[in-house]
């Protein structure tokens, strides 16, 4: 009896599953400037992501359960106790904790990276994937310092708008500034031209 595979989604389908539920919060915020309505949006945008990764790849990453499920936990926090605090927190906690499992790998020598993007890497050598890793793990820490800073000093609305404008871009900068490195360590240039993967966003 033959087993059917989910089709492999392409990358707009890839971006909407990893950005859409954010994106869904920064317009929830926007059109009502409700923090504790706009969090239960995201929360209820970070479900169906997961469930559409479900159906369209036939699985869950662990990155995106990972993420999914801080979102669920300090959103709910959020909405329970009536504090945004919570959710502007929740990028701090999720970059170092990426960064210390990334560290870990590093140190036990297990490949945590290329475990999670492996299939997105072909060619990679051994030496690339621990420099992509260093690179990373350097990146969220830096990362997780940028939110503290911003949320703590400045209101709501600039915190979403250094998501959007801020964070986001500087991800999908970084990703493409490691490009160089990854092809004189294995990875082709049409992969590498095509379509550079994302962690999901904090």
């Amino acid at each position: 009896m033959r087993t059917e595979t989910a089709k492999e989604p392409g990358p707009l389908v890839k971006l909407a599953i990893d950005l859409g539920p954010l994106l869904v919060y920064l317009l929830a915020y926007w059109f009502t400037k409700h923090v504790i309505l706009s969090t239960a949006a995201f929360m209820g945008a970070t479900a169906l992501a997961i469930l559409a990764s479900k159906l369209l790849h036939g699985r869950i990453s662990a990155m995106l359960w990972f993420s999914g499920v801080m979102v669920l936990v300090l959103g709910g926090l959020t909405v329970w106790f009536h504090d945004p605090r919570f959710i502007q927190m929740k990028p701090t906690i999720y970059y170092l904790m990426v960064s210390a499992i990334l560290a870990f790998g590093m140190i036990t020598d297990r490949p945590m990276l290329k475990m999670v993007l492996g299939q997105a890497y072909p060619g990679l050598s051994d030496i690339g994937w621990a420099k992509l890793t260093r690179n990373w793990a350097l990146f969220f820490v830096a990362m997780a310092i940028a939110n503290e800073a911003v949320w703590r000093s400045t209101s709501m609305d600039f915190w979403l708008g250094y998501k959007l404008w801020g964070a986001m871009p500087a991800t999908l900068l970084f990703a493409i500034a490691n490009i160089p490195m990854l092809m004189k360590h294995g990875l082709s240039a049409e992969k590498a031209e095509a379509d550079p993967p994302l962690p999901p966003q904090g």
